[in-house]
């Protein structure tokens, strides 16, 4: 088991290495571990790996700089430089967050960026200011519309917070598929297969196959209603922002010839604006109880609200420390000697 503060330690070093500078560093080590100490793993250190051989590329444009593009009262778009996408979308957020506080609704787009890692770590920053925050992201081809077998789509997730008193936040984080891509992924690393239902290959059959899975294309949510929703994001975060949008994103997972050119959306409402914030929190809270207080299902204990899985994975992670997998511990452990580190991991 690793603890946050190494981990952190070594993410940091590695990125700096890679030519971030340090306060940036720090920004982006902590949704990494983040990731991590929730349980969501395919979003923490194994972008490490990609980002390693992008930067070597010279496809990664490290240290990040951002660029405010357009401004409105309420609305910006900001370019991300093709730098890293944590950065982006952390300075996104904030300036919506800002905004809100004067305009009661606020909506900034990134343009240009690259993987912005698990949604929910920014919509809560909304929900710690008292504020719903909403994220939507684009992505590279994974997927395929409905009634197609050709990936078009991104797994296009989307994440919502809404705050509550004394409660946990509620924080939607979902993809518009029924896995991300990076489980897949984690199942080829592992030599494990996947559940039918995940995937279907290049010909369009149900495959447990991580590999022919990867040559074909993932499933949506819901079957129509999830394609639609992932075009809806792929139209406001691509489209919208002068970003890339369908087959034009590219892959972070690849070296490729060009920038990824993801797009992101981050909105904040303040609540205060509409509703007094305190009677509001209350509300959630006892719509909270009032959901878990529900007769339940046979061999179910617990009713969880979104996001409560995950708070639990993170105390438990404080406790007992994080654990990663070895092929992502190796791989990592290269990287800092090849940097001309002396950490480990």
């Amino acid at each position: 088991m690793i603890s946050e503060e190494n981990l952190q330690k070594v993410i940091v070093e590695i990125l700096k290495g890679y030519g971030e500078n340090e306060e940036a560093a720090l920004l982006v080590a902590d949704c990494i571990v983040k990731a991590e100490t929730r349980g969501i793993a395919t979003h923490g250190t194994y972008f490490l790996i990609p980002m390693f051989q992008r930067v070597k590329a010279g496809i990664l444009n490290l240290p990040t700089k951002i660029t405010l593009i357009k401004e409105n009262q309420a609305t910006s778009i900001i370019d991300g430089g093709n730098g890293l996408g944590q950065l982006a979308t952390i300075k996104a957020m904030h300036i919506s967050i800002e905004k809100a506080k004067k305009y009661g609704v606020a909506l900034t787009l990134i343009r240009n960026t690259n993987n912005i890692g698990f949604l929910g770590y920014y919509s809560n920053f909304a929900a710690k200011e008292g504020m719903i925050g909403f994220i939507g992201c684009n992505g590279a081809a994974s997927m395929a519309p409905w009634g197609s077998c050709e990936a078009f789509l991104g797994a296009n997730p989307i994440s919502i917070s809404v705050p509550a008193k004394n409660e946990k936040s509620i924080i939607l984080d979902m993809s518009s598929s029924i896995v991300a891509r990076g489980k897949i992924r984690r199942a080829l690393r592992n030599k494990e297969k996947i559940p039918l239902g995940w995937a279907i290959d290049k010909e369009g059959d149900p495959t447990t196959d991580p590999n022919e899975a990867l040559k074909g294309t993932l499933l949506p949510i819901a079957g129509a209603k999830g394609s639609a929703l992932a075009i809806i994001i792929d139209i406001i975060a691509g489209m919208l922002s002068g970003s890339r949008f369908g087959l034009e994103v590219q892959t972070f997972h690849k070296v490729t010839e060009s920038a990824t050119g993801i797009g992101v959306f981050c909105m904040a409402i303040d609540i205060n604006k509409f509703y007094d914030l305190d009677s509001f929190c209350s509300m959630i809270d006892s719509y909270i109880r009032s959901i878990k207080n529900l007769k339940k299902v046979k061999n179910i204990s617990e009713i969880y609200l979104p996001g409560e899985l995950e708070f639990i994975s993170e105390q438990k992670s404080r406790e007992e420390g994080i654990k990663l997998d070895s092929p992502i511990i190796e791989s990592l452990n290269d990287i800092l000697e090849k940097l001309g580190s002396n950490l480990r991991l």
